[in-house]
């Protein structure tokens, strides 16, 4: 390595991609946002205990607004069991951060068990918190809507402990492997699912797992993923957590910071254009079906938009400074944490 090489100084800023000008979907509010954010709040905290600390780091999430904007022609009985989830599953996505693969297959054991059986008595917080949902949720909702669920968040599960195993290992994947794993990692999969039940869906089977739908599900959730990334590299490089594409593509193609953060803003980009020509293209399976059809795909739209005008208003990523970083889309790097 050349002297010149190992003098340049470390990055102390990144230009963030412009995303909200390529997403020209329109944003819709749900009526209930307030209501539906009191609610949440006063059933998490007495639901898990929170101290004083996470009270206030619930505060700052604003799940209500994601809610509100990702479901904002549900009624207010299905939309306040929507942000239920949102909330408890950052919160969850939390517990598991901090959790080795054993402690994350447990917690998994507990969740699935509840889904499964949802007659049983959990003795956790969680299993009650899943419980008090699910119960909820499985009045309205459809059978195909259930299994989905269901299965995604099994999904889910089995992909943060691998998550967890690699954190252990210092495992870095190379990007293909990564995009496999952080397509469930995520637990948008679960969240598409609600589509279906906020809005009162009843769509067959065979065309939820029709090529053409599982094309649009991908792409949103490619978006809202990988854009993800981009918001929660700032906190993640602090402490050392790799589970990110930006380090993912530096350590795979050795390039500096910047140029891994503007691939990322390309394959975001790029999703957005393929969700738009999936849409474009989606075959008829009648006059009811397709009504129901483009509800759902109208529900994925609202979920590409909202999540990204959502996350810059949120604290959980650039805490008071979101607005600042949509403005200025610069981001200026938080210190190691040691």
């Amino acid at each position: 390595m050349s002297a010149s090489t190992s003098s340049t100084p470390a990055p102390t800023k990144f230009l963030f991609p412009d995303l909200v000008s390529h997403c020209n979907f329109p944003i819709n509010h749900s009526r209930h946002r307030k209501q539906v954010t009191v609610e949440t709040k006063r059933w998490i905290i007495k639901g898990d205990n929170l101290s004083a600390r996470k009270q206030e780091k619930l505060h700052g999430l604003k799940a209500g607004t994601l809610a509100a904007l990702c479901y904002p022609d549900a009624a207010y009985p299905q939309l306040r069991v929507c942000n239920d989830f949102l909330t408890y599953l950052f919160h969850l996505d939390d517990l598991i951060d901090d959790m080795e693969d054993r402690s994350a297959t447990a917690q998994a054991d507990v969740v699935n068990n509840v889904l499964y059986h949802p007659n049983q008595h959990p003795s956790t917080r969680v299993g009650k918190m899943t419980k008090d949902f699910w119960r909820r949720m499985i009045s309205t909702a459809s059978p195909g809507c259930q299994q989905r669920f269901i299965s995604y968040f099994d999904y889910y599960f089995q992909s943060v402990a691998e998550q967890a195993r690699d954190r252990s290992e210092g495992v870095i994947p190379d990007l293909e492997s990564y995009i496999a794993l952080r397509r469930d990692t995520s637990g948008c999969k679960s969240t598409f699912a609600l589509i279906e039940f906020a809005n009162n869906l009843d769509i067959p089977d065979e065309v939820m797992e029709h090529p053409s739908i599982r094309s649009l599900d991908e792409a949103c959730n490619d978006l809202v993923t990988w854009s993800n990334d981009l918001f929660s590299y700032n906190k993640e490089q602090a402490i050392g957590d790799t589970h990110n594409m930006i380090p993912v593509i530096m350590n795979e193609q050795g390039c500096d910071l910047q140029t891994a953060v503007d691939m990322v803003g390309d394959l975001c980009r790029g999703s957005i254009d393929r969700f738009i020509e999936e849409w474009e293209c989606i075959p008829s399976w009648g006059p009811e079906i397709d009504r129901q059809v483009h509800i759902y795909v109208q529900g994925l739209a609202d979920w590409i938009v909202g999540s990204l005008h959502w996350s810059f208003e949120s604290e959980r990523y650039f805490g008071k400074q979101g607005l600042d970083v949509k403005k200025n889309r610069v981001v200026t790097l938080l210190p190691k944490k040691l």
